[in-house]
This record gives structure tokens, sequence and C-alpha cells, in this order.
């Protein structure tokens, strides 16, 4: 698990400066916090940590010497510069679930003999006790043919006795479907 340095907030100064001088704001937030702890860390810190975890990924987060296993709940980019301007944790509290959930990746595509995968499902939303977090699925394609389809019910996350998933079973995640051929290749086949 990851560990991210941050300090306290002064919410006298504003955040527009506080981007300025290279911070990332965020809050701390959770049932074993008496009140939301409004933070300050290095947006250097935040890039690094971006690069291996995700909404929905786990991390221990060290607040003035005080640390909390936290779980990242919400992540605001500013789309026009590139950047993160804020980042909300949740502490977890190890006997009671929390919301999350797991980025779905689609695994051995090049083993996929015929068809197009249509991925239409990218996030699994989820319940479930801080020890069974789950930060990604893995689907495997490489079964796979023209037609078939992978639902939430089909993976293992559904089929988990401590996890909880919070939509419908029903829901696609991947369909594979027949690879079209273009317009100039349908000409030379009718000539």
């Amino acid at each position: 698990m990851n560990t991210l340095k941050a300090e306290k907030r002064d919410l006298s100064i504003k955040a527009k400066k506080l981007r300025r001088e290279g911070f990332v704001t965020g809050n701390l937030y959770g049932h074993a916090l008496k009140e939301s702890i409004p933070l300050q860390m290095e947006k250097s810190a935040i890039d690094r940590l971006l690069k291996v975890e995700r909404k929905g990924g786990r991390v221990m987060l060290d607040v003035d010497g005080q640390t909390y296993n936290t779980l990242i709940k919400e992540v605001d980019y500013n789309a026009l510069r590139g950047y993160v301007n804020e980042i909300d944790f949740q502490a977890l509290v190890s006997d009671e679930k929390v919301h999350s959930t797991a980025e779905v990746h689609l695994v051995n595509l090049e083993k996929l003999a015929t068809g197009v995968p249509q991925q239409m499902l990218h996030e699994i939303a989820f319940k479930a006790l801080p020890a069974a977090l789950v930060e990604k699925v893995e689907v495997d394609v490489s079964t796979l043919k023209v037609g078939d389809t992978v639902r939430v019910k089909d993976l293992p996350i559904a089929q988990s006795k401590d996890v909880d998933v919070t939509m419908d079973p029903e829901t696609t995640v991947v369909t594979i479907t027949e690879v079209h051929a273009s317009a100039a290749a349908d000409t030379e086949a009718a000539e």
C-alpha cells in the first residue's frame, strides 16, 4: 500500500493560491473522525501516487505524523490544465463496509481469435469491508467468440461472498462484435 504525506490545511489561505504554490487540496473524512480534515499535499507526490493508484485505491495517509488507512474517493481534475485540483479520502474502519469502485481491465486481447471487443463498462460499483476491497477486475477475453457477452454477474467480484456488488448484475461489461470490412474492401469483393 502506498503512503502519502499530507498536512492540515489552513483554511484562511485560498485553494487557488496553494495550487499556484505547487499544492493539491483535499479532505479526509469518515465515521471514525469527529470532523473532516482539510488537507494540502505536494503536487509532485499526488502525481506519483496517481500513476499507480486510481479512484477506489487504498492509501496510507500520513497527516502531520498521524496515519490513516484510507480510500481515494474523489479525484477532481482540471481538464484544461491537465492537473489535479483536489483529492478526497475516506478513512476506513476495519469492521465497516464502504462503497468503492473497481476498474475493469480487458486482458489477453492479442489472443482473441475472432471479433473486436466492445467494452461497455469501465468501473464496477460495490460495497465491502476494507480487507476485501478490490481495485481492479481483469476480464480474460482470449476464449471469447463473436457474439459472446460478459456481464457483471459473470465476474469473480460478483461471486465473492465478501463483496456486495451495488449495480445491476445483468449490466454488460464487454461484448465481442464481428469485424466489419471497410468500404474499399467491399467494392473489391463485389468486382
